[in-house]
């Protein structure tokens, strides 16, 4: 829906509360008109139920109001004196228009002292429930949000069973898109397995304000920008919808920003012509192959001593093996086991074209290790339309800054003529900043050179902490957790540093804090 849309539903919305609840207000000792009046009536509506005015901010928080509309229903009949059990029903499952029938039909009475004390323990407990709800809501939405990683593309830095907290006001929260969901949940109902949300009605794009912007090398969690199609490499757009904040969400290292030219170097990602410079903490992993003396290895060895998995160790014939996710000092290490012959680095050449390399077009002679060079979009700037930039910006223009903002795109050829909607364009200017997104472990990592850029109205937001981590290749439950991962920041420069002991000193305090404030005051 667009802005004038919104617009015209909020004004309907604001007519069907005065028809629905003008008579009360008056028996409330208010003014008809004040029922109609858009946020005066709401903050009138506080002061009837008897409930602070700053339950109207939640009313214009999307997620939170749809969890706070039943409960402003039942308040408002409760104040009227409906308040058994099939009142609440009804009021619930004809979605407040059973306020229609109290307001018209019944003759009630305003209880101006109406106790807001639950009457029942289930009933404390609901509203209990309800505004933790709420609470985490909030905190989930606007400020951090729980991670897992699932997969090894950043292994090094960020490991497969880290748990993370992910920072929202970074680069600005996301206000949610999509206006009617489940809380605390992503697109599915946890157990039942049923899709969380409605896909109609969509909110506009929209960023509160950050404190930084994206920078380059950055960790950043994305919506997937292709999860719309049954199949990323399906040049059709055919498949099943998903609105952009309900897209799974992915977790990579920006390597290219707006207004970036980006090549892929023989693995290595090059910007403006230079070799990009990771952070200390960063360890670029790649695959290799060689030749063994003999094939006598321990896998545990291997992973401990190498940090080779089980899973990414293996022999092609007799003395030839593969080894993936390695870094250099690790090849180089490996180089030295009595085993070993030989060890080089698995590099696809340049002009070797490689299936499922952005554009997917088959047209372009890139693979994983060269790629490129490319522009990334920068929002107002310009580019040239020819039959490269066409199949470059294809998604960008008819998806992007198409279809997922209301617009009918349609880009097509003619010759050698490139035509928007039928009319012929020489030129295109971007609506939004575009990022490139990779993994560090650049031969297990599905990433932007599968599937191209990400829009900046895709950006969720920026890890920040580790406060578990759990490995699944150690052998006892013990050992399975690492210790030295646990609350560890996933910025910074220099070896990470665990700050679990502090936290168990600040938790151990403040119990024993607490039992002593009971005791004196039961003294």
């Amino acid at each position: 829906m667009t802005l004038t849309e919104w617009f015209i539903f909020f004004l309907i919305v604001q007519v069907i509360h005065f028809l629905g609840t003008w008579k009360l207000y008056v028996k409330a000792g208010r003014k008809a008109w004040e029922a109609l009046v858009p946020v005066y009536n709401a903050v009138i509506l506080m002061k009837i139920i008897n409930r602070p005015w700053w339950w109207v901010i939640l009313l214009f928080i999307p997620v939170i109001n749809v969890i706070m509309l039943p409960v402003l229903w039942v308040e408002t009949i409760r104040s009227f004196g409906q308040n058994t059990t099939k009142d609440t029903i009804l009021v619930v499952v004809t979605l407040g228009f059973y306020i229609f029938y109290v307001n018209y039909m019944l003759d009630v009475k305003y209880i101006e002292d109406r106790d807001l004390k639950p009457t029942t323990a289930s009933g404390e407990w609901t509203s209990s429930i309800l505004f933790a709800v709420v609470a985490a809501t909030i905190v989930h939405t606007y400020f951090m949000q729980p991670y897992t990683i699932p997969t090894g593309s950043l292994e090094r830095t960020l490991l497969v069973g880290d748990f993370l907290f992910v920072s929202k006001f970074h680069y600005g929260a996301r206000t949610p898109m999509t206006a009617v969901s489940f809380p605390m949940v992503h697109d599915t109902i946890p157990v039942v397995r049923k899709k969380s949300y409605l896909s109609k009605p969509q909110y506009p794009y929209f960023r509160l304000p950050g404190f930084q912007k994206v920078k380059r090398n950055d960790i950043v969690v994305f919506s997937w920008p292709v999860d719309t199609v049954s199949k990323f490499r399906d040049q059709s757009n055919l498949g099943h919808y998903k609105p952009i904040d309900k897209k799974s969400n992915y977790v990579k290292r920006c390597v290219g920003v707006p207004g970036d030219s980006l090549a892929v170097i023989d693995g290595y990602v090059h910007i403006n012509g230079q070799k990009n410079q990771l952070p200390d903490r960063a360890q670029v992993q790649f695959s290799y192959e060689g030749t063994v003396k003999n094939r006598n290895f321990n896998p545990q060895n291997l992973y401990n001593r190498y940090k080779i998995k089980p899973n990414e160790f293996g022999f092609v014939s007799n003395t030839e093996f593969r080894a993936a996710g390695m870094t250099n000092d690790a090849a180089k290490q490996f180089k030295n086991h009595p085993n070993v012959s030989s060890i080089q680095r698995s590099i696809s050449p340049k002009g070797q074209k490689e299936f499922g390399i952005f554009p997917n077009n088959g047209k372009v002679n890139w693979n994983r290790d060269n790629f490129g060079a490319i522009y990334i979009p920068e929002a107002g700037k310009t580019v040239k339309m020819d039959l490269k930039s066409f199949s470059l910006y294809r998604r960008i223009i008819e998806v992007y800054e198409g279809s997922e903002l209301g617009i009918d795109n349609k880009l097509s050829v003619n010759g050698t003529q490139i035509l928007l909607n039928g009319k012929p364009i020489d030129s295109y200017t971007f609506k939004q900043d575009y990022y490139w997104m990779m993994g560090d472990n650049r031969h297990n990592s599905e990433d932007s050179r599968a599937w191209g850029y990400v829009p900046a109205n895709h950006i969720v937001g920026k890890p920040v902490f580790v406060w578990f981590s759990w490995d699944t290749n150690a052998k006892g439950l013990f050992n399975k957790i690492r210790w030295e991962r646990m609350f560890t920041t996933v910025g910074g420069s220099g070896k990470s540093v665990s700050y679990f002991k502090y936290f168990l000193i600040l938790l151990i305090g403040w119990i024993i804090y607490g039992q002593y404030r009971k005791r004196k005051k039961n003294a």
